[in-house]
């Protein structure tokens, strides 16, 4: 039975065969959608690009001067009310500006700053009078933000701060304490600070540079990003109205995580954006160089590398699409009174959604990793020198997996999140796990003889791989009870099995919508979605046969060890023949392209 998808609940699509009605891809964009995507990639070539040596060399009123460009344009005000100077746009929207805007990673950093780690939280929980202060003057791009969370002493303990806000007579507060690698930090007119109120109470204020007491540190020589800003901010004695603490005394880690939450997702789809200009440029490198007679994209070794590349940034793009769709979906059933889209019903949204966002922010960054790496060698000697761009973008991506929470700390969560639904009885995933064990102990299910339709045999490894996953997440919820969180071995392992199959079932699913819509790439859609399924089944089993063997042993590790054998079996597919096809496709076209 189809699990409902419109209702966006955080981990229902774990628990069923999901209903592609409610699953949004691409190739459901609007002229809409595509208008904003070609007005902002017509911005990034004309305007950013040119500007690029320029921001490399510490030129910040280039960048200022960009981001006044993106308020004209609209850009930093997608998902923000008119009446805030915002163009109140979908989640879709947003998604697509971020894609386009990856492309060059520095100015991507800047843009994200502000759009969504300065302007996001001071629309989701500010007072009327902060929105009305300060988002008409962030959105237009005059004025510029920041987000000062993270310390040096912290690290990923982000919530465990040491910057300090202490209370005054008249309701006003004085902040003291340094923030560590601020993105804008050198520039920043508006700042999101977290300090430790009185009584240790976490929580969030507005700063402005402009109350005097704050500076910047110098600029961090950073392996990449190299034209983006990034500096210490330094608090001392800083004098901030009792108007500009943003929500609650003491629940600023609502504020942090929700921001946090957009960021994970928003950053997937930076990712996405940084894959398919990447293969873009391998794919013109690959026609263009010539050894031993031959275009080096006619060689086997480059065609699997292209073809790969392609099919794991298809999975990728399914999956945040698919997150994309689902918050605008959950945001749209509420209506609102801020436009179309209720800062409260984002947030809920958001705070629905944040395995899933978590999924999105580590699939994205290490696929991009890889994507990279490949276009790197691809490049050959010419992808290490900074005559190409291979380089540049392979030290700007990095930093990704360290953004928004280490990929570490995102694979304890996602998993742990679900973990923690399901013992509050929000998400039904320990009988699922009960029933799943008592369907091990029945003799197994004959095969299928019927014919099989395309991408029939995908769909059922991706309701095998769900299983895998109740299997394992069962098993260590049984071993370990309330100890599980001490295992981040096993979570992390956790962490891949759902990271994998959620990618696996969101690709199958939209490349099963694009051939029946019979569209004019659908053999593209179904073979990219073909390759990252059998890949997806490989990794899934190493990481699930690693996890059972930490938690049991004797017979009940050969009796769960006998039942994954038998959950993932599958017809193998000649991926080989696959990629060729999806290599051919991009190099023939100079680009990545399905839709």
């Amino acid at each position: 039975m189809a699990t409902d998808t419109t209702a966006a609940q955080g981990g229902a699509w774990l628990l069923g065969d999901t209903d592609p009605a409610g699953v949004f891809t691409p190739e459901q964009l609007t002229e809409e959608h595509r208008l904003i995507g070609a007005t902002t990639r017509e911005f990034i070539d004309q305007e950013v690009l040119p500007k690029l040596d320029e921001m490399e060399r510490k030129d910040w009123d280039a960048a200022r001067a960009l981001l006044r460009r993106c308020g004209e344009l609209g850009l930093l005000g997608a998902n923000v009310a008119e009446k805030y100077g915002g163009v109140d746009l979908d989640k879709v929207s947003s998604l697509i500006v971020s894609e386009e805007i990856a492309r060059v990673a520095s100015f991507g950093a800047t843009f994200g700053a502000q759009a969504n780690l300065c302007i996001l939280p001071i629309y989701l929980f500010g007072t009327g009078e902060q929105k009305a202060k300060y988002l008409p003057g962030l959105v237009s791009g005059e004025r510029t933000g920041a987000y000062a969370l993270s310390e040096s002493g912290s690290g990923s303990d982000a919530l465990a701060a040491s910057a300090r806000a202490v209370a005054q007579p008249d309701g006003s507060w004085v902040l003291s304490g340094e923030k560590m690698w601020i993105t804008n930090g050198g520039f920043a007119d508006v700042i999101v600070v977290f300090a430790q109120a009185d009584g240790g109470r976490f929580s969030a204020f507005i700063v402005e540079r402009e109350f005097g007491g704050v500076s910047s540190g110098k600029e961090e020589h950073k392996m990449g990003l190299t034209g983006s800003s990034t500096t210490p901010i330094v608090l001392e004695n800083v004098p901030v109205p009792a108007g500009n603490l943003l929500g609650e005394l003491g629940k600023g880690h609502r504020v942090a995580l929700n921001t946090l939450n957009f960021g994970r997702f928003k950053l997937g789809a930076m990712c996405t954006g940084g894959c398919k200009g990447a293969i873009g440029e391998a794919a013109r490198y690959a026609a263009e160089r010539r050894q031993f007679g031959h275009a080096i994209a006619t060689f086997g070794a480059i065609r699997h590398k292209l073809g790969e590349m392609t099919a794991r940034t298809y999975a990728l793009e399914s999956v945040t699409y698919r997150i994309a769709g689902l918050i605008d979906r959950a945001v749209a059933a509420t209506g609102g009174a801020d436009g179309g889209h209720d800062p409260k019903a984002v947030a809920e949204a958001l705070g629905e959604l944040a395995a899933e966002a978590s999924i999105a922010k580590v699939f994205g960054s290490e696929v991009l990793d890889f994507v990279l790496d490949e276009n790197v060698q691809i490049h050959g000697g010419n992808g290490y020198v900074r005559d190409y761009p291979a380089e540049r973008h392979y030290r700007d991506a990095r930093v990704n997996r360290i953004f928004e929470g280490t990929n570490e700390i995102n694979r304890l969560l996602i998993p742990g999140m679900l973990v923690r639904r399901a013992v509050k009885g929000d998400l039904p995933l320990i009988p699922a796990a009960k029933r799943l064990q008592d369907e091990i102990l029945l003799p197994p299910a004959l095969a299928d003889a019927t014919a099989a339709a395309p991408l029939d045999d995908e769909l059922r490894s991706v309701a095998a791989f769900k299983k895998v996953v109740l299997l394992v997440v069962g098993t260590a919820m049984q071993t370990y009870g309330e100890k599980l969180a001490d295992e981040q071995e096993v979570l992390s392992a956790c962490a891949d099995l759902l990271i994998e199959t959620y990618a696996a079932e969101s690709a199958t699913l939209r490349a099963r919508a694009a051939r029946a819509a019979s569209r004019s790439h659908a053999d593209l859609h179904v073979g990219a979605a073909r390759v990252f399924v059998a890949g997806a089944a490989l990794r899934i089993e190493m990481a699930a046969r690693e996890a059972l063997a930490a938690m049991v042993e004797g017979d009940t590790l050969r009796t769960l060890l006998a039942a994954l054998r038998r959950l993932l079996r599958a017809t193998p597919v000649n991926t080989v023949a696959l990629r060729r096809e999806l290599a051919d496709a991009v190099v023939a076209e100079g680009r990545y392209s399905f839709h």
